[in-house]
């Protein structure tokens, strides 16, 4: 009985063990389980921590310059608010007894509006008035002056064709002056290589003045001698006109016009019809800004379509930032009569040298355009001397009529220089 007895408490006592070391067993593996889990976590804490304590320490060594510059920007807060720089700048400026240019009228402006704020009606009055001064004639006026003066010393360098010597006007209407008053844009060119010895004009399309022309389209003077004179003219590699013939390389930009309604000033520089255009115009061209300066009229086409030239082209002159120019060229084609053109015929002087401002007459350059702006494209020069390079020219595809009398009423019958060689340069399309 008793053997019965032990036989089954061992057998009890034997399950028991057998099922305290399964639970053991399992509950083993999952404390190793979270042990590993924590320490993958305490892991990534340390790189966290590691990645502050860099952060931290860079911090730490950024602030001391910060503060530095702080304090800096704080003592040139405390002398603005003080009045002290402006007070000495006016003393300084007051003891010339001159008057102030637009440059440091505007500098004198801003350092007021700095020290006073804009709650002082007087101060933003001041500035606003200086802005309106520093125009594109206000700082023409200082270069001008600056490369005369530097010529006029023997120093060699190139008097700009805005720069020209102004030739006293006579007593003409006031509609009509003589083109020394005017201070119109040129055409193309920026100025000659060098002047004529006989103090002939300055710039190709610009105002003309009352002395012979060194330079001309026919005769002794025309295109197949310009290089005499000025050389570009002669070895330029990229010289313009070029006649647009295929194949092409293709661009993906655009032009996009910005032109404004102003008044219109129209001058015989004889040479062309040149309308110089009030500031406000531009032309942005893969998304870069231009303004426009001018436009003028040439005939035939300068440009070449398939080796055929339009009756005529107007070139629209713009200018960059840099001092780039862009040509955009809109070819006319004999058909029906054109509105636009018969406004600026009607006011265009006649005689070389003039200049005309109609009075009440507003134009906007845009109706000169057609509605399709797609063009082709390449790198030239100016097409009158002195044949500077650097100039991106955009040919219109889409041409605007312009009747027989008015290609007839142009007072030029050939202005146009010949188609030059395109020495390998692309031509690409839209």
């Amino acid at each position: 009985m008793f053997k019965i007895i032990a036989i089954i408490l061992l057998a009890i006592s034997t399950a028991g063990a057998g099922y305290f070391g399964w639970t053991q067993k399992n509950s083993s593996a999952a404390v190793t389980e979270q042990v590993a889990e924590l320490t993958q976590k305490v892991e990534e804490s340390d790189k966290k921590a590691e990645a502050t304590e860099a952060e931290l320490a860079a911090s730490k060594e950024m602030l001391p310059p910060l503060m530095t510059k702080a304090q800096e920007l704080e003592a040139v807060k405390a002398a603005f608010s003080s009045g002290t720089i402006l007070k000495d700048l006016e003393a300084a400026y007051a003891k010339e007894k001159k008057g102030l240019s637009a440059d440091r009228q505007l500098g004198l402006a801003g350092l007021r509006l700095l020290t006073n704020g804009t709650k002082d009606p007087a101060t933003v009055e001041a500035f606003q008035k200086a802005l309106e001064m520093t125009d594109w004639k206000g700082q023409q006026k200082v270069i001008c002056a600056a490369q005369n003066a530097l010529a006029a010393a023997g120093e060699k360098v190139k008097v700009m064709s805005e720069c020209a010597p102004v030739v006293p006007a006579g007593k003409d209407d006031k509609k009509e002056a003589s083109a020394g008053k005017a201070d119109a844009k040129d055409a193309h060119s920026k100025d000659d290589k060098k002047g004529d010895k006989k103090g002939d004009k300055k710039d190709a399309h610009g105002p003309a003045d009352t002395h012979v022309a060194h330079w001309d389209y026919e005769g002794a003077m025309g295109p197949e001698n310009w290089g005499k004179e000025f050389p570009t003219c002669g070895k330029g590699k990229s010289q313009a006109p070029l006649n647009i013939k295929g194949p092409f390389e293709k661009v993906r930009f655009s032009i996009a016009p910005d032109y404004k309604q102003g008044q219109l000033k129209i001058v015989n520089n004889g040479h062309t019809i040149q309308v110089n255009v009030a500031n406000g115009s531009k032309i942005r061209i893969d998304g870069k800004p231009y303004d426009l300066l001018q436009f003028h009229f040439h005939r035939p086409s300068e440009e070449h379509i398939d080796g055929k030239p339009s009756a005529m082209v107007i070139h629209l002159v713009h200018k960059n930032m840099e001092g780039e120019l862009a040509v955009v060229a809109v070819m006319l084609r004999e058909g029906n009569e054109n509105p636009v053109i018969k406004t600026l015929w009607t006011h265009a002087p006649k005689n070389a040298g003039s200049e005309v401002l109609p009075d009440g007459v507003m134009f906007n350059p845009a109706s000169l355009l057609p509605k399709e702006l797609d063009f082709f494209h390449y790198d030239g020069s100016l097409t009158t001397p002195p044949c500077t390079e650097k100039v991106k020219f955009y040919i219109l595809k889409t041409q605007v009529s312009i009747s027989k009398e008015q290609i007839s009423d142009f007072p030029f019958k050939m202005n146009a220089r010949p188609i030059q060689p395109t020495n390998g340069r692309p031509i690409y399309s839209n």
